[in-house]
């Protein structure tokens, strides 16, 4: 007789692990998790409060996690952290190389002039041409790795006609300030603090080389699960952003704070992105397919990438939704 009561007290606690699980699960699935950095377009979206007001309608709720750069960000996607979030050009192409299960949702219009190579304002160089031998410092896998590379493409150099020195961007200042590299790529806001801090000097941004399109990620599974979610934070990141560009004084007086930076760089920052949200199209995919095989030919990447293959359609009947 025990053993019997035994088995069925075991199916039942097995039972109840499936229920619970399964309990667990549909939680997790009414909540969306979505990663931002300090500065951009999902930081107003986040203050603004709209996006929860329509998803409680669908009954999701909103998670905010806050990540240092592109990179940090799309390994907390890889995990399964965070479902959602946003990045540059750069960093999902490491992580597609990677393996990660990543789907690209939205891109913003070019902002060419919100990423630079700097030289201090009394350094020598004078063109990227005489970044040659040079010790240049990036963010590794960042928006600028690109930048980097096209620039020197551009001014007859190779990738390794340069020492490249990688740090994240706090680090990267305090070498440049040092004076222990001769170059710092990077992007906005770090760009415009040092321009304006620092005096440093733009030998050449991305205007003419790089669209330095900033992308949407979704984690695959969540993206194919919850169609109606995706687009009504599209859309609201659309909105928002329309909204930023026709009140640039309001984004800055809301953004700055939290930058903590002054009015007046911060307003540089502000006018320099791109604003208005949109599904990637085919010049955007191949645009970005450049960048893998670019990659992939300079051995940065391991292997040969298809962009389209990883870009999320919305099915019909959520795209012609109202």
């Amino acid at each position: 007789m025990r053993p019997v009561i035994l088995r069925r007290g075991l199916v039942a606690l097995f039972a109840a692990a499936v229920s619970f699980g399964v309990i667990v699960q549909a939680q997790a699935a009414e909540t969306l998790r979505i990663g931002y950095q300090k500065y951009g377009t999902l930081v107003l979206l986040k203050a603004n409060g709209s996006l929860e007001k329509r998803l409680a309608a669908q009954g999701v709720d909103v998670q905010w996690t806050e990540f240092p750069g592109g990179p940090q960000l799309l390994e907390g996607l890889n995990v399964g952290s965070i479902d959602f979030g946003v990045t540059g050009e750069t960093p999902p192409v490491f992580a597609q190389a990677a393996g990660a299960d990543l789907l690209y949702v939205a891109y913003e219009p070019p902002a060419p002039h919100s990423e630079a190579i700097l030289v201090p304002k009394d350094s020598a160089i004078k063109s990227v041409q005489d970044l040659k031998g040079k010790k240049v410092v990036l963010n590794k896998g960042s928006n600028v790795h690109y930048l980097l590379v096209r620039a020197l493409e551009d001014a007859g150099l190779k990738y390794t006609d340069i020492q490249t020195v990688f740090l994240p961007p706090a680090d990267a200042r305090a070498a440049f300030e040092r004076g222990s590299v001769d170059a710092w790529v990077i992007w906005d806001p770090y760009q415009a603090a040092a321009e304006q801090q620092l005096q440093a000097r733009t030998l050449r941004d991305g205007s003419g080389i790089v669209d330095n399109h900033q992308f949407y990620l979704a984690t695959k599974p969540y993206a194919e699960k919850h169609p109606a979610v995706i687009k009504t934070l599209v859309e609201e990141i659309r909105a928002i952003g329309e909204w930023s560009k026709a009140n640039p004084i309001d984004v800055t007086r809301q953004v700055s704070p939290l930058l903590g930076l002054p009015a007046d760089i911060t307003l540089s920052v502000v006018k320099r992105q791109g604003y208005g949200a949109q599904f990637l199209t085919p010049p955007v995919i191949a645009a970005q397919q450049k960048i893998a095989d670019s990659f992939y030919q300079l051995k940065l990447i391991p292997k040969p990438l298809s962009i389209k293959d990883v870009i999320w359609t919305p099915p019909a009947a959520v795209a012609t939704a109202p």
